[in-house]
Parts: C-alpha cells; structure tokens; sequence
C-alpha cells in the first residue's frame, strides 16, 4: 500500500531521445512510452532523475562526444545503418549500454513500452551494460 504523498513506480517509460530524423521519430511513438526528443546539449546532463532510457541516432556527428559527460548508470541505446561498422564499434568502444543497427532497434522499441502484463523497464528490452575499460581513456 502507497501512503500519502508517496508514489509506485511510474507506468511510463520516460525516454530521453536525439534522433532528429524525423521519420525515426514517428516510429518511436508507442503505448506506455513518453519520449522527449532533445539536442546534443540535453545529453551531457542526462540522469537517472531526467529518464529511464536514452535513445540516440548514431549517425548523427557528436552523439558519442556528447555523452562521454553522462553518468554510466543511465541506459544508453544507440542506433546507426547496418553497413556501418566503424560507427557501431566506436559507439561500443565508447560504453553505449546497447548498440543494434537501426532495424533491429526498431523491431525492437514495442517491447519497452509494454504489454497486456503490464509495463516493461527499458532494462528488460535494452539492460545498462557496464561501460569497456579503454586504454589510456581519461577525463
């Protein structure tokens, strides 16, 4: 029982998106899923308290620069075309939590938002992965 003031869990998904393709977009709309689209900026301050999820376009230039700065607690999803190899392995190298090219991603968005069971944790569909130890990587 939740008293006074206190509150359960919330239904929602709160995802943090940079995916400025506006078709991307459309298709990030799903029950139980409240996406706030954000600049490169929003990136860099993102905490546990801002979402549960962030959700960013690989291909787009400075999405990896931009979240060197967020908290490696934060779920990080990234996407980019399957030719690209070199942007996916960097985005890997870099400690993106869950890294798919953008058709898997997508085949995959239905499953954070939920289903008749009720909601599903962005862990469940994209789990936090511990960010790789990089070689002469500093602050």
């Amino acid at each position: 029982m939740v008293g006074p003031g206190a509150s359960e869990e919330p239904s929602t998904c709160r995802v943090l998106a940079f995916v400025p393709d506006l078709m991307d977009r459309s298709r990030l709309s799903a029950p139980g899923i409240e996406v706030r689209f954000a600049g490169l900026g929003a990136l860099a301050g993102v905490g546990t308290d801002t979402c549960d999820l962030v959700v960013v376009d690989l291909a787009r230039p400075g999405v990896l620069e931009a979240l060197a700065a967020a908290p490696p607690t934060v779920a990080v999803v990234g996407f980019g075309p399957h030719v690209d190899d070199a942007l996916l392995d960097a985005a890997r190298a870099a400690g993106i939590g869950d890294v798919l090219p953008r058709s898997r991603f997508f085949a995959r968005w239905p499953s954070v938002g939920g289903s008749a069971d009720g909601p599903l944790r962005p862990s469940a569909a994209f789990p936090v992965r511990p960010a790789p130890k990089v070689a002469g990587g500093g602050p």
